[in-house]
C-alpha cells in the first residue's frame, strides 16, 4: 500500500459544463479528502457536514457563507468549520476546492 501521494491539485480535475465533479483523494480512519470542481454560477446550497471540515480554494473565485458570515474565496483561502456549521458556496468563475473532513 502506498504511504504517500503527490498531486498537483489544480491539474487533477476540470470544472464540468454544469453541476459538480468530484474525486476522492483519500478516505481513511482520520480524514476524507475530496477535490470538487464547479462551473461558474454553480455550487452547493446551504448544508452542514456531520464532521469538522476544512475548505481550501485551489483555483477560481467563489462567494461562500460560513455560519452567517459571507466570505469571498480566492486561491489560498482556507476555512475551518466545526461539525454541523451551516455553509454554502457559489462559484463566481470556474472553481476547484479541496474539502477535508476530520473524522
Amino acid at each position: 500500500m502506498t504511504q504517500y501521494q503527490i498531486r498537483q491539485l489544480a491539474d487533477q480535475i476540470q470544472p464540468p459544463e454544469s453541476g459538480k465533479q468530484s474525486i476522492v483523494l483519500t478516505d481513511d480512519k482520520n480524514t476524507k479528502v475530496v477535490l470538487f470542481a464547479f462551473p461558474a454560477g454553480d455550487g452547493l446550497k446551504e448544508h452542514v457536514a456531520p464532521l469538522p471540515a476544512i475548505i481550501q480554494i485551489i483555483k477560481g473565485e467563489a462567494e461562500l457563507t460560513v455560519g452567517e458570515e459571507p466570505v469571498t474565496g480566492k486561491p489560498g483561502t482556507w476555512i475551518r468549520m466545526d461539525a454541523k456549521t451551516p455553509h454554502s458556496i457559489k462559484a463566481q468563475s470556474q472553481l476547484v476546492i479541496l474539502l477535508t473532513l476530520l473524522k
